[in-house]
């Protein structure tokens, strides 16, 4: 249903606004009075608070910013390797986009800054987190114009991540989460360290959790990723993989809960808004 609306914007839009939210237990934008800083204006800022003051002596727009203007970052990490865009519409990758830019209007409409972060063996895209409907609109069309190629290196796209700096706030990551469990808390630690509060969704498609392996002995299967073909008895792995897939899950979410991270379950027919209400509890978490 979501796919048919087009636009990515449509998209977040229609699933923000068939939940009900709130879970924001902060300030708004100017309801502090303690003044901070000043930031140059862009397009689509609250024209309330620009310092015409300064404009007369500057020719430039700023716009004051104050204590509790901006109540938290939002970082939002995006896998897009080439195995998120395995299987039918939507593919792992359109759900991640359609999820990260969900919760990029929540941050928005909480006057939260959003970010977006989004990598394969490298980080190949990074938008550090701000406020403003110009920003927004940018992450918008970065995330329309990912596509899923190449393999996933979370160590090192977690690391560049961790290295650009940033205050403490809300890392969201979202992946499949083809990785060794151990590889996987690594990353989360790189990033929890910082003092971050990280939350982690796992997505999966229906053919994941049940492949239909051709019938017979024997069936070859091919790495998205790495391009390596393995031949494999078909009876075996449907007899083992729901006890594999069960193992891996249980060691990611151990992992996730040695870094401190919360680890979400997703499949990409379930509903937007579970995820959407999954991350505003989290959320509501925070002092």
């Amino acid at each position: 249903m979501l796919a048919k609306l087009g636009s990515l914007e449509l998209i977040a839009r229609a699933a923000v606004d068939g939940m009900v939210h709130g879970a924001h237990r902060t300030k708004r934008h100017g309801f502090s009075p303690e003044f901070a800083e000043y930031r140059d204006y862009a397009p689509g800022d609250d024209l309330r608070f620009i310092d015409w003051n300064a404009y007369a002596r500057t020719d430039r727009l700023y716009l004051k910013r104050y204590e509790g203007e901006t109540n938290t970052q939002l970082l939002l990490l995006v896998d897009a390797s080439a195995s998120m865009g395995v299987g039918e519409a939507p593919t792992k990758l359109d759900y991640a986009t359609w999820l990260a830019a969900a919760l990029a209007l929540i941050a928005a409409r909480q006057h939260d800054a959003a970010g977006l972060a989004a990598f394969n063996e490298e980080l190949r895209w990074l938008a550090p987190p701000r406020s403003g409907a110009a920003h927004r609109q940018a992450l918008l069309h970065g995330l329309d114009a990912l596509t899923a190629v190449g393999g996933s290196h979370w160590q090192r796209a977690f690391a560049q991540v961790a290295n650009r700096g940033s205050r403490r706030g809300i890392v969201v990551a979202i992946s499949d989460f083809y990785c060794e469990a151990e590889d996987f808390g690594r990353a989360l630690r790189l990033l929890g360290t910082r003092g971050h509060d990280l939350i982690a969704f796992h997505l999966l498609s229906a053919a994941e959790r049940q492949p239909r392996l051709k019938a017979g002995r024997n069936t070859t299967l091919r790495d998205a990723e790495t391009g390596s073909v393995l031949e494999v008895d078909a009876f075996e792995v449907r007899n083992a993989y729901p006890r594999r897939l069960a193992e891996h899950e249980a060691s990611l979410r151990q992992a996730a809960g040695v870094a401190g991270a919360d680890y979400v379950q997703m499949n990409t027919n379930q509903p937007l808004d579970e995820a959407l209400i999954r991350y505003l509890r989290f959320r509501a978490r925070r002092p």
